[in-house]
Order: C-alpha cells, then sequence, then structure tokens
C-alpha cells in the first residue's frame, strides 16, 4: 500500500514527446457522492501540471475547440467528446478518469487515449481505503502515470508534491474551487471571486484559492485587495507545488511592485515549464518598466501558445505604444476574426480607434461595454478622457461621473475612486484647482488604495498643496517601501511637481533622473501617459530653459500610442508653444498654439489654460 493506494502498470505505454499536447476528459463519478463531481478533474490538473514534460491543452483552448464543434463551452468533455476535442486541436491523445466505490474503498482508474486510433497507451489504477485518501490515491497514480507516459524519473521525483498539500485536504474546498475556475473560464475572473473566497473559507490554508483572488481583483482594478489576498498566497506558497509556488511569487511581486523579483521568478517557471502559458505576465512586467520591445516579444510568445482575447489585446496595446498602429489594427483584426472577444481587446480597439480618428468604432465600443461589470465603467472613463482631451469638460465631467457610479455599482470601489482621482488630475492640469482637490476628498472616501493615492498625491502636488501631497508622499513611500515603479516612476514626479510648486524647478529636474529609464512604462498605475516628461517639461519652463522644456513635451507628441488620449496629449502642443516662444522662435511658437487651438476648437470656452493660452497667443501677434 502507498498513500492510499494498490497500482499496477500497463506494458502498453507509448512514449509521448514534448511536443504533444493532452486533453484532460471529465473523471466519471460511479460513486453516487456528488463531491467527487468535477474535483477529481481539477485535483488532476494540478497534479499533471507539476511536469514540465506534460503538456495539458488549456480550459481556454478547450473552450475555444468546443465552440468550433457547434458546443457550449461549458460542455461536459466525456470520452467521446473529449476524443473530438483532441482531434480537432491536434493533440496527441486525451486522459480519462473514473471512480467507484467498493464497500468503504475507493477505485481510481486512470487512461490515456490515443485519439486518433482509439489505442490505450497507458493506464493506472489505485484503491483508496476511504475518502480522506482519494487525493492521496490520484496524486500517487498521477505520477506514475507520468512516468509511464515519457517522462524521466528524475523530474517525476522532484516535481511530486502530494496532491493534499498542493491543493488542499479538503474536498468541498476542492470542488468549490473547480466551480470557480469553471466559472472563470465562462465568464471571467470577477464572476469566480465569490466561489474562490467560498474556497478559501471552507479551507483557510488554500494557496491556490487566495492566489486566484489576488489575480481576479488585480484584473478588475481591485489592487489593494489584490494585494491582501497575494500576501495570504505568497505566506502559503511552501504548501504548494513547484509550479504554483513560481506564479504565486509571480504575482505576490507583481502587486508588490518589485519588477525585477516578478520577473524573475516568471522566468524561472518558463524555464522549468517551457509549455507554461505566462508569457503574458512577463509582458506586463516588462510594459510597466517600459521595456516595450521585451514586453512585445513576450506578448507575441504568449498568444502562440494559446491565443486568447487578453493575449491579442496586450500585444495591440504594445504595437500602440511603439507607434506601430498599423500592426496593432492586424491584431485587432485577426483576434475578432478569430472570434474573440472581451473588455481588454474592446478596450485596445477604443485606444486604436481615437489615435486613428475613427469615431463611429470608439461608439461601438463603449455602447459594447454597457451593462458589463468592470467593462463599462472602464470604457465609460476612456470616453471621458477622449472628451477631456477636446476640452469638452462639461461632456469629460458626465462620463467620469457614470464611470464612477458603474464601478459603484459593481462593489468595485478602488476602481471608482480611481476613475474620480483621474478625473481630478485632469481638472489640476487645467487650472481648475477647486474642483481637482474636490475630487481628490471624493476618491480618498472611496478608496485609498495604492493608485488612488498615488493619482491624489500627484493631483495636489499640481495644485499647489505641497504640505498634503508630500504627507501622502510619504505615507507611500513607508506603506510600500519594496515598490521599485512607484519609488522611481511616481515618487519622483509627485516630488517634482511638489517642488516646481515651491519654485524650485532646479531640484525638480534631479528628482525626476530617477524615472528617466521608466518613464515610457505603463508604471502599474492607471495613470502613466509619460508623465515624468509632461513634470520634467513644466519644470524646464519654470527654469527658463525653452528648448529642454520643448524637447520634452515632444515626446508625448512623438510617443501618442503610450500617452493616447490623456488631456497631457492634447496640452503638450500648448506646452511646446509656450517653451518655443520662451526660446524665441516666434514662428513655430503660433504654430503650436494653433495646432492647440485646432484640437480645442469645440472645447468649452470657460477652461482656465484655454483662456490663459488665447491671451499667450495674441501677444504672439
Amino acid at each position: 500500500m502507498i498513500a492510499g493506494g494498490l497500482y499496477y502498470r500497463s506494458h502498453r505505454a507509448k512514449l509521448l514527446t514534448d511536443k504533444d499536447t493532452l486533453v484532460l476528459a471529465e473523471f466519471a463519478n460511479k460513486t453516487g457522492d456528488p463531491v467527487f463531481d468535477d474535483t477529481l478533474k481539477t485535483a488532476l490538473g494540478v497534479s499533471l501540471s507539476q511536469s514540465p514534460f506534460l503538456n495539458v491543452l488549456s480550459d481556454s483552448t478547450v473552450s475555444k475547440t468546443l465552440k468550433r464543434m457547434q458546443n457550449a463551452a461549458d460542455t461536459k468533455l466525456t470520452p467521446d467528446v473529449a476524443r473530438e476535442v483532441c482531434q480537432r486541436a491536434n493533440s496527441k491523445a486525451y486522459i480519462a478518469g473514473s471512480i467507484a466505490s467498493l464497500g468503504s474503498q475507493y477505485v481510481l482508474e486512470l487512461k490515456v487515449v490515443n485519439c486518433q486510433s482509439g489505442d490505450v497507451l497507458a493506464q493506472e489504477q489505485a484503491t483508496a481505503a476511504s475518502k480522506e485518501k482519494v487525493l492521496d490515491a490520484l496524486g500517487a497514480a498521477a505520477s506514475k502515470l507520468r512516468g509511464e507516459l515519457g517522462e524521466s524519473l528524475a523530474t517525476v521525483q522532484k516535481f511530486d508534491v502530494p496532491l493534499a498539500e498542493a491543493t488542499t485536504s479538503s474536498l468541498e474546498a476542492l470542488k468549490t474551487y473547480s466551480l470557480a475556475k469553471a466559472t472563470a473560464n465562462q465568464k471571467g475572473s470577477a464572476a469566480a471571486i465569490p466561489f474562490f473566497k467560498k474556497a478559501a473559507e471552507l479551507d483557510p490554508n488554500f494557496a491556490a484559492a487566495y492566489n486566484s483572488l489576488a489575480a481576479a481583483y488585480v484584473g478588475i482594478g481591485e489592487r489593494s485587495l489584490g494585494l491582501q489576498y497575494s500576501t495570504k498566497a505568497y505566506q502559503l506558497r511552501d504548501r504548494v507545488n513547484e509550479r504554483e509556488r513560481l506564479a504565486i511569487s509571480g504575482i505576490y511581486f507583481s502587486v508588490t511592485g518589485e519588477v525585477e523579483k516578478e520577473v524573475q521568478a516568471y522566468e524561472l517557471l518558463e524555464a522549468n515549464y517551457p509549455h507554461d502559458y505566462l508569457h503574458t505576465n512577463v509582458d506586463i512586467a516588462y510594459a510597466g518598466m517600459g521595456q516595450l520591445d521585451k514586453a512585445l516579444a513576450e506578448a507575441q510568445e504568449s498568444v502562440r501558445l494559446i491565443p486568447n482575447s487578453e493575449g491579442y489585446a496586450n500585444v495591440a496595446g504594445l504595437y500602440l505604444a511603439l507607434n506601430r498602429w498599423e500592426d496593432a489594427k492586424a491584431t485587432i483584426s485577426k483576434a475578432f476574426e478569430l472570434k474573440l472577444d472581451g473588455g481588454a481587446l474592446r478596450a485596445a480597439s477604443y485606444e486604436l480607434a481615437f489615435l486613428l480618428g475613427d469615431v463611429a468604432t470608439m461608439e461601438r465600443e463603449v455602447t459594447w461595454a454597457a451593462g458589463k461589470p468592470g467593462d463599462e465603467d472602464y470604457l465609460l472613463s476612456a470616453q471621458s478622457d477622449t472628451e477631456a482631451y477636446y476640452g469638452r469638460m462639461a461632456r469629460a465631467r458626465e462620463f467620469s461621473r457614470r464611470a464612477v457610479d458603474s464601478a459603484v455599482r459593481a462593489d468595485s470601489k478602488e476602481s471608482a475612486a480611481s476613475w474620480r482621482v483621474n478625473a481630478a488630475l485632469r481638472e489640476a492640469e487645467l487650472g481648475n484647482a477647486a474642483l481637482a482637490r474636490q475630487g481628490v476628498a471624493e476618491a480618498l472616501a472611496l478608496s485609498s488604495g495604492r493608485d488612488v493615492t498615488v493619482g491624489a498625491a500627484l493631483t495636489l502636488a499640481r495644485t499647489g498643496e505641497a504640505s498634503r501631497a508630500t504627507a501622502l508622499a510619504e505615507e507611500l513611500g513607508k506603506t510600500y517601501p519594496t515598490n521599485t515603479l512607484l519609488k522611481a516612476y511616481w515618487l519622483s514626479t509627485i516630488n517634482a511637481a511638489i517642488e516646481i510648486s515651491k519654485g524650485n524647478s532646479s531640484q525638480a529636474i534631479v528628482d525626476l533622473e530617477a524615472a528617466g529609464p521608466y518613464e515610457q512604462g505603463s508604471a502599474e498605475a492607471l495613470i502613466s501617459n509619460l508623465y515624468p516628461a509632461y513634470v520634467r517639461g513644466q519644470a524646464y519652463l519654470s527654469a527658463h530653459n525653452g528648448a529642454a522644456a520643448a524637447a520634452e513635451f515632444q515626446k508625448l507628441l512623438d510617443h501618442r500610442g503610450i500617452v493616447n488620449n490623456f488631456v497631457t496629449g492634447s496640452l503638450a502642443h500648448l506646452q511646446i508653444g509656450r517653451a518655443y516662444a520662451m526660446a524665441g522662435d516666434t514662428t513655430k511658437a503660433k504654430v503650436a498654439y494653433q495646432d492647440f487651438f485646432t484640437l480645442w476648437k469645440e472645447a468649452d470656452p470657460d477652461i482656465p489654460i484655454l483662456k490663459q493660452a488665447k491671451a499667450e497667443y495674441a501677444k504672439l501677434q
């Protein structure tokens, strides 16, 4: 007896290669006990995922294949259905399992079947002495199966954490976790949050459930909750297998902002598990640091391995940031041709449409998002930015209000606060200091999350509230002492804005040196948009260095795919005009002012910065 089971080995095994993929079929539950429904399939998937050799077809690829078969995405993979999925996906074989009761014991069987010929390539049988021993028996059988399929004994022994440790000893918790994973695959991770929470409640030491919760919350903009659950998962990382441990570490370092450690964790994961699908996590990390070419390479590999809407959206977004708009357009079109869809893809489509001046597509994407929690608020806020970009502030405020209301209805207060502080920062840049400060107060009343506090501090600094901005910046530094991008990108930008408000332009320029290597990145925050360059340009204006200021503001015009539709993109034309005027080049100054007025031809007339611009331009005549 080993781990509650007795095993025999088939001698009909045929080796697979590390290029072959396998389809995981449903576990036939012949016991009549519903606790085993879906649960053992999930457990088997976790056990096999420890293998750096085996390559199990992902849930999303299975769902897309089912749709091509005219089946619902949640169709159960009976052996017949699994075989057809296997054939259509060009996989090598499918794995089917079953469990039956024999008195007080349980008999488990695993079969690997060639999906072309129907031949059994390998099989294992195990007997568990009790319900509590079923997971142990299944894990041991799966380990032996790995060896039969061609994996080396060395890696089987090295990567072989018992299932009860790799997942949970609670079958009820694992059943709920299985439901959560299925929900996430079919409806998105936000819909799965209640089930992941329930799984963690059933087993407070269920690291994978906490990690899934963290990823889900980060995905919907609730980064504070993401940090809370990721920290819990990280504390339990020694209770999972190696693959899950590295995944937990990667997400944890992502939410703490330790980007170098994050990249190391994911690169080690990719090295040990070449079939893994976490290239998208690496591309996000590189994008945060401004290493856009590296990010694009990772995003492209992610799409090659598992073509989903989020992956295509990431590739398209990186093409936009690299000013490769035609490539972005082709990427989005290909995703839609593959019948892929989702909020991230629609957001990328909206961003491209803005850059191309395609109003109809922008309206289509905002309409598509209506009533979809997590998508509606994002695209409403995007539309508010577009309105502000053209100076239509009454409309911008209305769309921002709708975005905040939508996020509140979806119980995403941190997202709601992010949209509110985003609007407040726009007001600050336009000279509406009172409205900006009011927005900060309302945002912080909703959430004091990291990104919200960053936006609040920057807004206050831009309105001359130096003491309050300093207090928030110091709080951020103490609360997130290891966050690389917070310190290098955001705190340096906030501190520079504070120094400018005090008249210390030289110190502001020094403060911004740390942001230089990262300024083209997303900086893991809602608002990035080359902000260090914009503030640096302001510092040079304050220092009466027109030529240097013009060079900084020109960065925003040269990288429109990074700045996109944030108001600093249109204001950069005005700032360049001011810089040229300061440098004594009246001809170029006039052109820049005229470019700004063209963009703002429908602007609300009462905006302070517009009134200033008109007065300044009149003096150039």
